[in-house]
Formats: structure tokens, sequence, C-alpha cells
């Protein structure tokens, strides 16, 4: 079985003291810090970019998981890159019939690389970059904001891409984000995902080192 890596996204976190808060949830246990990259073009939200990225950089060693909701991510993959982002990962919408060659790029500036797809997209349209990715993420809610009600209806597709990444024997990593609760992880975890995309419900606990033990290992 995989390992359980928990990815607090700090979309949930305090933007006035970020530093401070991606120091405190890698030390309570935190494995990845999830980077929601929004532009206000590709969904209907906007975040942050590089600058933050590589200002939040010297606050831990956890790895960077840069989840770019762009358009046209291929424009700013260096940037990401240079910023100290250790995966980047991309919209199968957004980059369409480019999503093979983004990916090439992600990895020729030295970091690792995933495709994304949205609750609404079918696996099989992936099919055919498996074998170029470090991970899949799937998304559990539509992106663009925090706080949404998971949708039930991607649990099939979480064991439909847990099946595709076996048939190839590498060491892929699964994730999950969009509305994971203490009530809901199990359900996602069984049906084949490794990596847990959790924002508020890390950053609107008191304890957080609590909350992440609990999320890893219920």
């Amino acid at each position: 079985m995989k390992k359980i890596k928990i990815a607090p996204s700090i979309l949930s976190a305090n933007f006035a003291k970020m530093g401070e808060e991606i120091a405190e949830i890698t030390k309570n246990g935190a494995d990845v810090i999830h980077l929601d990259v929004m532009d206000g073009s590709f969904v209907k939200n906007i975040s942050f970019g590089p600058k933050l990225i590589k200002e939040s950089r010297p606050y831990s060693k956890a790895v960077f998981d840069a989840h770019l909701m762009i358009v046209n991510p291929w424009n700013y993959v260096p940037q990401f890159a240079a910023a100290g982002a250790d995966i980047i990962t991309v919209h199968y919408e957004a980059c369409g019939d480019k999503l093979k060659e983004t990916l090439k790029m992600i990895k020729d500036n030295g970091v690792k690389c995933g495709a994304v797809i949205n609750p609404n997209t079918e696996v099989k349209e992936i099919e055919n970059v498996i074998d170029d990715i470090d991970m899949l993420l799937l998304m559990s809610v539509y992106p663009g904001f925090g706080g949404q009600k998971f949708i039930p209806e991607v649990l099939p597709k979480i064991e439909q891409a847990a099946k595709l990444i076996e048939k190839t024997g590498k060491d892929i990593d699964l994730e999950i984000d969009g509305g994971i609760t203490k009530e809901n992880i199990k359900l996602v975890k069984d049906a084949g995902a490794n990596v847990i995309v959790a924002g508020s419900t890390v950053f609107n606990e008191p304890d957080r080192a609590a909350i992440i033990k609990y999320l890893r290992e219920v």
C-alpha cells in the first residue's frame, strides 16, 4: 500500500502570516504543501503567483505541490520551477492537446509533473500521458474556491484511476483535492487516493497536529 501523504492547501491559511502558517503545518506533520495558483480566467478566482511560493520556500522542507489553475500554463512553468515548486500539476482542460508537451516542459525544468482533471472529465482523457506523470490529481469539487462540498460521484473515478496507475507498474501518486473532511476521508483512501489535499479541514482546527495525524491514520 502506498504511503498516505497529507497536503494542506494554503488557500485556507492566513495570508498575512503565510510563512509562519507553512512552518507550523510542516512541524505538525504535513508531507506536502499544496499551492493553489488561480488566474481569474481558467477559474473565477485569483490567488497568488510564483513570488509567494519563492518567499515561502525557506519556511518548509516539505514537498511544494504547485497546482496551476491557469490558462496557457506552459508560459509560466519556468517561473514556478524557479520559485521552488517540487512538482507542478496542470489541467487537461487548460492544456488540451498540448498536455503531453507541457508535462515534458515541466520535467525539462527539473521538477516532477502531474496531470489534473475536473469532476466532469473522464479518466480516459489522460490515459495517453499516464506513463509521463509523477502524480494524477482528481478534483472532487469544481476548481476555484475553497470550502466546497465533496462530489461523491468522483469516488468511482478514483478507483478507475488507481487501476490505471497500477497497470503502469510505476510509483505514481494519486491525489484528491476538494471537500475532504474527517467524515469522507476514509472513502477516498479506500478508493485508492494516497495524497490528500485538505484546506479548511486543517487550517480551521486549533490542533493542527491532531487533525493531520487523524487524516493520515484513520
